[in-house]
Order: C-alpha cells, then structure tokens, then sequence
C-alpha cells in the first residue's frame, strides 16, 4: 500500500509522465527521429530501431511508469526504482548531447535547461525507493 506521504511526490511525476507518454503516440516520423537521434546519445542500441517503432516504445514506457507512480498497489521501491532508472536515462542524455552543457560539462546551456532540470526525477525516484527500502517508519 502506499504510504501517504508518497501520494503528492508519485501523483506530480506519476500524472507528468502519463501525460508526457500519452502525448507521444502516434508521433510523426520526423518528431520519433529528432527524439531517437538524443535518446541515441545515451544509449547508442536506439540508432538501430526504426523512428517509428521508437517513438512507440518511449510512448509505451512513459506510459506504464506515469501508470505504476499513479497506482497505488505498485511498492514505493518499486516505482521509485522505475522513476530513478527513467530519470537517470534522461540525466545521461543530457550529459552525453552535444550543446547541453557549458565548458564545465555539467552545467547547462540555454538549449540544455529544458533537459537539466529533469534531474528532479531522480531525486524524487530515489526518495521513493529508499524510504520504500527502510523498515520501521
């Protein structure tokens, strides 16, 4: 069951992946090719897959992680487990994408803003897992 205090943390990210997943069905081509392209920056296996198959299956992902935040049955570990590991992928494009970060390598661009500030999910995945993880509270 999930604790109370975890509702707010798991409804914000839960409910802004759903709808960021939700929102990438049925992506044009070109719009799967330009994410491909920065997903593939992180993970160069993504090269190999077709746009289109591509965009169905980060759609897919963001889809069932906003799913198990929002569902109250999934384990906090589990979904923060999930969140860390989704938010890490995201942190680690942002890093290995060319014009993302200044000099330094870490802080970012102008360009690199939007895609920085998604290492609140990190945080908010590790919260969820760690005290999911600790007994007794």
């Amino acid at each position: 069951m999930m604790k109370l205090s975890h509702v707010p943390l798991r409804l914000a990210t839960g409910a802004f992946i759903l709808n960021s997943g939700l929102a990438k069905r049925g992506l044009p081509p070109e719009a799967a090719e330009g994410m491909q392209g920065m997903a593939a920056n992180a993970v160069p296996q993504v090269k190999g897959m077709q746009p289109e198959a591509f965009g169905k299956a980060l759609s897919t992902g963001e889809i069932a992680l906003g799913v198990a935040l929002l569902a109250p049955f999934v384990p906090s570990a589990v979904a923060g487990a999930a969140l860390t590991a989704f938010g890490g992928g995201l942190v680690k494009m942002y890093l290995s994408t060319p014009g993302m970060t200044d000099d330094s390598g870490v802080r970012p661009t102008q360009d690199g803003t939007a895609i920085a500030k998604d290492i609140w999910l990190v945080g908010a995945g590790l919260t969820l897992l760690i005290d999911g993880l600790t007994p007794g509270k």
